[in-house]
C-alpha cells in the first residue's frame, strides 16, 4: 500500500475525499519509500514533488499547505510509482549533477557516480603538473556513453580539444545534446567499439569502461541490474576485458609523456596496472575514492 492508502500499481487520489497538500504528499511518499528500504526517501519524495509540480526547491518550501489536485496528484504518484520500481531518481528526471554540470542521461547512458569524480580530479592533477590547464591538449575519451568525463575535463580546460567514443549510437547523441547545452563545441564523438577509429596522438586518454564481471551482473542491485543498460555494464568473464584492449593501443595513441587515465572495479588495480606495465606505460600507485576504494589508475607512456 502506499501512503495514500491505495496500491502502488494505482493512481493515487486523496484518501477519503480528503484534501491533498504538497507536504502531506511530499510526506506520504516519504514514508512509502522509507517502508521500502529506499535510500534517502525524504530527498527523493521532495525531488519528485516538485518535479511533479514543476516548482524548485524554494516554491516547494513556500507551498506546504498548497491542496492538489487530482491531475497533481496522479502526476506525483506516477512518478513515485516509479521510484518505488527502483528506478533511480535521476532516471526519472533524466538528468543528472556531475562535477557541478547539469547532464542529460537517458535509457541508452549510464548515470554518473559520484565516484567517477575522481577520474577527473586524477587527470586534473596530471595536468596540473605538466605545463597547467591553460595549455592546448587533445583528449580521448573512450567508451564516453553520455560525455560527462570529456565534458567536465574540456569545462576546466579552455584549450583543449576531445573526442568521445562510443559503439552505442544512441549514447552519442545524448553526448552530443550535452556538449551543446554546455557551450562545449570543442567535444567531438565518434561512433567505434572503444578506440578502434582513432590516430592519436593524445595528450590524455581517459575510460571508465564496462568493468562488471558478467556472473556478478544478476546480483547488482535493481537500481544498476535493471536500469543501467547491460552494455556498459558487463566487462566481460573476469570484468576486465576492455582494461585488456586499452592497454594494449594506449602506447600507440599517446604522444610523448602522455597519460591514460581509467577508473576501476574494486580489486582490479593490480590487474589493470599489470597491463599497463605489459605494454609499455608506467603505472602509478592507484587514487581512491572518497569511500578509500582504490578507483582511479594513471599510467603514463615511457619516453
Amino acid at each position: 500500500m502506499n501512503p495514500l492508502g491505495v496500491a502502488a500499481s494505482a493512481p493515487a487520489p486523496s484518501p477519503n475525499g480528503a484534501v491533498l497538500t504538497v507536504d502531506g504528499a511530499r510526506r506520504g511518499w516519504a514514508a512509502a519509500f522509507r517502508a521500502q528500504e529506499i535510500e534517502s526517501p525524504e530527498l527523493d519524495a521532495r525531488i519528485l514533488v516538485a518535479h511533479a509540480l514543476g516548482l524548485d526547491h524554494a516554491a516547494l518550501a513556500a507551498a506546504p499547505e498548497r491542496v492538489l489536485d487530482g491531475e497533481e496528484e496522479r502526476a506525483i504518484a506516477a512518478l513515485a510509482r516509479r521510484r518505488l520500481a527502483r528506478e533511480p531518481v535521476s532516471r526519472i528526471l533524466g538528468e543528472k549533477e556531475f562535477w557541478s554540470l547539469k547532464f542529460q542521461i537517458d535509457a541508452s547512458t549510464l548515470v554518473p557516480r559520484p565516484e567517477t569524480e575522481t577520474l577527473v580530479e586524477t587527470a586534473l592533477a596530471w595536468i596540473n603538473t605538466r605545463g597547467g590547464r591553460s595549455r592546448p591538449l587533445r583528449i580521448a575519451d573512450l567508451g564516453t556513453g553520455s560525455g560527462v568525463i570529456l565534458l567536465a575535463l574540456l569545462s576546466e580546460l579552455p584549450n583543449a580539444m576531445g573526442v568521445g567514443t562510443d559503439s552505442n549510437i544512441a549514447a552519442l547523441a545524448v553526448a552530443r545534446e550535452n556538449a551543446r547545452r554546455l557551450g562545449l563545441a570543442r567535444a567531438r564523438f565518434l561512433a567505434c567499439d572503444m578506440a578502434s577509429a582513432l590516430g592519436g596522438p593524445f595528450d590524455l586518454i581517459v575510460s571508465n569502461p564496462p568493468y562488471i564481471a558478467s556472473g556478478d551482473i544478476a546480483g547488482l542491485a535493481p537500481d544498476v541490474r535493471d536500469y543501467d543498460p547491460p552494455g556498459a555494464l558487463d566487462g566481460g568473464p573476469d570484468g576486465l576485458r576492455y582494461y585488456r584492449a586499452i592497454a594494449a593501443v594506449a602506447p600507440q595513441l599517446l604522444a610523448a609523456d602522455g597519460a591514460l587515465i581509467v577508473e576501476l572495479g574494486a580489486g582490479q588495480a593490480p590487474a589493470v596496472a599489470a597491463f599497463c606495465a605489459a605494454a609499455g606505460l608506467a603505472p602509478s600507485p592507484p587514487r581512491a575514492d572518497l569511500n578509500r576504494v582504490p578507483r582511479v589508475l594513471a599510467a603514463t607512456k615511457r619516453a
